[in-house]
């Protein structure tokens, strides 16, 4: 019974913010509506891509809205794994789902109907098209990590709710805006974008990354002294602190990358697929026809 009561207390959060809340539970019923709608017309998608959205969702609850989010906190390697749950593992997760159409399907018709809608679209499709630029992601998304690692800025963040907020939101819709970027399941043809761009944005972040994590690593002295300031959370040396913090954002955050590169090469393969069996479709068409072929 201790023990029950001491996982429950762990679930809980640790600062209740209604907008992580409302924005997880919101995107889960949205798309567990949407997904039982489209069952019943028989377009659901299969089993691992809702198992991928859920995934996805729930990652971004739990860094943010359970006990882990008070060791993120104070421990400087927690706070590196929950941004790489925000920036990299969740969106990826949630862009691999391709969620659009279900999402769609679930979402209420007051909504949907909003007298506003198309005028937000106006306004914003230009900000959303200058931050889907493929010079622009990769520059944002690596900029940000470097950005909120600045010492003095890092040492703001964590002493103040409001930029704490602001700081790991902005981590979360950068990585979505990303990885929806290179994951996108639209071809080229249908206003993806170009395969060989998504495989260069991929690499190019990788290299920044890695020189942030080493630097972190290797590092011999402490940088971020606001972990000392409020007390670690373990009994953990400061500089192995860092040490563990660089190798998170060294390793898995640049093998986010690679994964994402094998998932392209897939897309092409399957678009290639798609268009021979179509070219040989085409063909047998034409001789079943009697017309020449080219």
């Amino acid at each position: 019974m201790l023990e029950l009561e001491r996982v429950g207390a762990y679930l809980l959060p640790w600062e209740f913010s209604p907008a992580w809340v409302i924005v997880c539970l919101a995107a889960a019923g949205c798309y567990l509506r949407g997904l039982k709608r489209l069952r019943s017309r028989g377009q659901a998608p299969g089993f691992w891509r809702p198992l991928a959205f859920l995934l996805g969702v729930g990652g971004v609850y739990a860094v943010t809205q359970t006990h882990y989010d008070y060791l993120s906190q104070y421990m400087f390697f927690t706070h590196r794994a929950q941004h790489l749950v925000l920036h990299h593992a969740a969106p990826f997760l949630v862009a691999l789902a391709a969620p659009l159409p279900v999402l769609a399907a679930g979402m209420p018709s007051r909504i949907t109907n909003l007298p506003g809608r198309a005028v937000a679209g106006r306004i914003l499709s230009p900000l959303y098209r200058l931050l889907q630029h493929p010079a622009i992601a990769p520059l944002l998304f690596v900029g940000l990590i470097y950005f909120w690692l600045i010492p003095e800025v890092h040492f703001d963040a964590m002493l103040s709710h409001q930029r704490y907020q602001i700081m790991n939101w902005s981590m979360l819709l950068d990585g979505l805006l990303f990885w929806w970027l290179v994951l996108d399941p639209r071809t080229p043809d249908q206003g993806g974008l170009g395969y060989g761009a998504r495989v260069l944005a991929l690499l190019v972040v990788i290299p920044p990354q890695i020189l942030l994590g080493a630097y972190l690593t290797f590092s011999e002295s402490v940088l971020f002294d606001v972990y000392a300031v409020c007390g670690r959370a373990w009994p953990i040396a400061p500089l192995t602190d860092q040490q563990l913090g660089g190798l998170i954002t060294w390793i898995p955050a640049s093998m986010m990358s690679v994964i994402g590169v094998l998932i392209v090469i897939r897309y092409i393969l399957s678009d290639k697929g798609d268009a021979d069996k179509g070219g040989a479709s085409k063909a047998k068409a034409e001789h079943e026809r009697g017309m020449p072929q080219p």
